[in-house]
């Protein structure tokens, strides 16, 4: 077999070992600004690491061969909470995702934010109250 086979072959095998993509316990803080309290839930998120094939030599080697993946839902639920102490004209129910389970792929800009960034305000401003999972 080919040298350049055989190390494409290699690296398919070995990127589907090394890839460390999956469901990551997070806390998300939610609070609206008609409500009194504000809500930590526990949830999981997909986290981790994927692999990705990104050559020099970009003109010798095929489309397919080259990826950015990214750690993504495979299989997700939602879960809705009640925020406690809402005004009677608010809707006092937030609903998140919860990861089932994760996998490598790319990033459809369709509906998923493939730019990883820092979240600005993942705190609390109000009185906290833990949901009940």
């Amino acid at each position: 077999m080919h040298p350049i086979i055989l190390m494409i072959l290699f690296g398919l095998t070995v990127e589907q070992t090394t890839s460390l993509c999956a469901p990551t316990e997070y806390i998300i803080h939610v609070e609206k600004r008609e409500c009194a309290y504000c809500l930590a839930i526990n949830t999981t998120v997909c986290a981790g690491y994927c692999m990705t094939r990104d050559s020099n030599g970009k003109k010798l080697l095929l489309q397919s061969a080259l990826s950015q993946n990214v750690c993504m839902y495979k299989d997700l639920v939602y879960q809705t909470v009640r925020i406690p102490g809402c005004s009677s004209h608010t809707v006092p129910f937030y609903s998140y995702p919860v990861a089932v389970s994760c996998k490598c792929g790319k990033c459809n800009t369709d509906y998923s934010d493939c730019v990883q960034e820092a979240i600005k305000a993942n705190y609390c401003t109000k009185p906290q109250k833990p949901s009940n999972m």
